[in-house]
């Protein structure tokens, strides 16, 4: 069992009989009275989303999750595909699942695959990934006074804002979790 207050983003937790996934977590206190926790959670069978409140104190069955090595393949409108490293089986995951991380991943980049039952319901990558700039425009004399950013297109299509001074080729770590500029890494040897 799990108590209520220990559900957190990606916490996985059964309630009368079907599994979900917690997307948000909300702990709201309220004068002398008991707290409330309000989780809003995707069915991991059907995909639809639910908003559900708890007692503090109540427990939920936890669900038991396991994380699978995965290697980046592509994407396309529907899915996402992995590859396992070990026995080369092609394992696809809906978009909707990694719609968060896809634009991180480029071809042979590792992730860890959530899985319960057998079946994938999220994908976990680094908190900051390293990708190659591919085009951004020249940075203009005199604009480094205030340390200014402009838009970098990296190479997976995802655009950030970057220092004036970075160029078409350069790499660059990204942060995850926010999707913004982390550091430069250096040029591409």
């Amino acid at each position: 069992m799990l108590s209520v207050t220990e559900l957190r983003k990606g916490a996985v937790f059964v309630d009368q009989g079907r599994p979900y996934v917690v997307q948000e977590y909300n702990h709201i206190k309220v004068g002398r009275g008991n707290a409330t926790i309000k989780v809003k959670a995707r069915d991991i069978k059907s995909g639809s989303m639910l908003e559900k409140s708890f007692v503090s104190g109540a427990t939920v069955e936890e669900g038991e999750i396991e994380k699978k090595k995965a290697q980046f393949l592509y994407s396309d409108a529907g899915a996402v595909y992995f590859m396992d490293p070990g026995s080369f089986e092609q394992i696809s995951i809906a978009r909707s699942l990694a719609q968060d991380v896809v634009k991180f991943l480029r071809e042979g980049s590792e992730a860890n695959l959530v899985m319960f039952q057998g079946q994938p319901i999220g994908v976990e990558i680094p908190l900051k990934v390293e990708l190659k700039v591919v085009e951004t425009p020249p940075g203009e004399k005199g604009d480094t006074k205030q340390g200014g950013t402009k838009e970098a297109t990296l190479e997976t299509g995802f655009k950030i804002q970057v220092p004036l001074f970075m160029k078409p080729g350069e790499i660059v770590q990204v942060s995850t979790e926010t999707g913004e500029y982390a550091g430069r890494v250096g040029a591409v040897k």
